[in-house]
């Protein structure tokens, strides 16, 4: 049993019936809650609501995934703190990939779902744009080929949505919750904002069945936290 968790916007956390290697897991269940600053607050309830949707029990995990981001800090920092140490204290495997990669599973199995042409006849490339604030995006660009294979043609970055409209833009699909802040720039191609935790374990499932490491779950910020340290210290009469 796998238990899938994404803190890079919303939350997101999910159940599954199997392990990375071997045939894909099985989707027990999943919820999410879309509010972006309340991290902290429903996260662990959201795990607990999941584990006994899917009658599973903490005990029955043999595995977690978790979502490195990018996204903002405090948030990220929760997701990533609960999955490690749910999994410090139950003695099983932590698996870590981006966020955006989860994001790209999910366009390119709901093009697959829509029955979308473009599936079979040649490669469908995908953008991902997610609100980074600052008036910035994280975004990467995809490429899935004939054979399925899913590869990450550019890699996660922030900017400004002008900087890299042209090229998300120029994707067969453009997903993420950039593309609702920025519409003139980044119009999405279908209506994903979010990161599902299902897809999160089935991207890392795929991932793992191709040999890529997953060890690492070191968070994904792109940038520094917004609150910083101060670079000196300022005396009573403020000089």
């Amino acid at each position: 049993m796998l238990l899938g968790i994404d803190t890079s916007g919303a939350v997101s956390t999910a159940v599954a019936r199997g392990e990375l290697t071997g045939p894909a897991p099985e989707i027990l269940q999943v919820r999410s809650d879309e509010r972006s600053r309340h991290h902290d607050e429903v996260l662990l309830d959201l795990i607990e609501e999941t584990l006994q949707a899917a009658g599973v029990e903490r005990g029955d995990l043999t595995g977690l995934v978790v979502g490195r981001g990018p996204g903002p800090f405090t948030g990220l920092r929760v997701g990533l703190v609960s999955a490690r140490s749910i999994a410090a204290v139950l003695g099983v495997a932590l698996h870590g990939l981006s966020s955006l990669d989860a994001l790209a599973h999910q366009a390119l199995a709901a093009l697959d779902a829509a029955g979308d042409e473009r599936t079979a006849t040649g490669p469908v490339t995908v953008g991902v744009a997610l609100d980074a604030r600052r008036r910035e995006v994280y975004h990467a660009r995809y490429r899935r080929e004939v054979s399925g294979e899913v590869i990450r043609t550019a890699e996660p970055a922030v900017h400004t949505p002008a900087d890299v409209a042209a090229e998300l833009t120029a994707c067969d699909v453009l997903v993420g919750s950039g593309t609702g802040l920025y519409p003139e720039l980044l119009p999405a191609t279908m209506d994903l904002v979010h990161v599902d935790a299902g897809h999160l374990i089935l991207a890392a499932a795929a991932l793992s069945a191709r040999g890529e490491d997953l060890s690492s779950t070191e968070p994904m910020y792109l940038r520094e936290p917004d609150a910083a340290k101060p670079t000196a210290r300022k005396s009573a009469l403020g000089c």
